[in-house]
């Protein structure tokens, strides 16, 4: 039987990228900064103290760092698909196969969605999941049944997954659990070390069921990390 790959690199993605053939993996899922920075904490109202407001302080720097067209030049050259989050904030190709994550959440302070830019020519789909989660350690962190929807609608078994910028690896964790290779890359040092203990913390839960399983996401919002 097949070891299950999950190698993650801690460094620059671009230098990562750098030394890959085109098209080596089958698909990205990418969730680079905004480049918003400290205009999502800086704010008043009740939610200026929150901890979720506080990280962000925090980490507003990180946020800074928008990416420019070389590392998406980098990310489709290794790819054969692509998803990237935040894609109304960069210029990217025209694609009918956008995604709408309806955080469900409708305080005018709070993002109510993100858009995720795809290079599939399919239909526009929704998630819709809500997205509340304190207790992080990542301005960004993106929930674990976010990234297994992606797989379901958009991997196929077999195929090799990367992410370019994997913050708190939840993408990781996603991969692992559904039977996908996985090769991430981050080059925080705080973020690279949290993320692996939140990874290896995970692989010693019992599991329940084979990652080949069909994965029922209506269920999985009674448990989401």
């Amino acid at each position: 039987m097949k070891q299950q790959a999950s190698e993650v690199y801690h460094g620059d993605c671009m230098e990562f990228m750098r030394d890959l053939p085109d098209g080596y993996f089958d698909l990205v899922l990418a969730d680079p900064p905004y480049g918003i920075g400290d205009r999502l904490s800086n704010g008043g109202g009740k939610l200026k103290n929150t901890p979720m407001a506080t990280l962000y302080r925090k980490s507003s720097k990180w946020d800074d760092a928008k990416p420019n067209g070389l590392f998406f030049q980098e990310v489709f050259r290794v790819s054969k698909n692509s998803i990237i989050w935040g894609g109304n904030y960069f210029v990217l190709p025209p694609s009918r196969g956008i995604i709408f994550w309806d955080k469900e959440q409708y305080l005018n302070t709070l993002s109510q969605f993100e858009l995720g830019w795809t290079s599939f020519d399919c239909p526009a789909k929704v998630f819709r999941l809500v997205s509340t989660d304190l207790l992080r350690f990542h301005p960004t962190q993106k929930p674990i049944a976010l990234y297994k929807w992606l797989l379901t609608n958009y991997a196929k078994p077999g195929q090799k997954i990367f992410d370019p910028m994997m913050g708190s690896q939840s993408s990781r964790i996603a991969a692992w659990d559904m039977g996908f290779d996985f090769w991430g890359c981050e080059k925080d040092d705080d973020y690279f070390r949290d993320g692996c203990a939140r990874f290896e913390a995970h692989i010693k839960k019992p599991v329940l069921f084979a990652p080949d399983q069909m994965y029922n996401f209506e269920q999985a919002k009674l448990f989401q990390e």
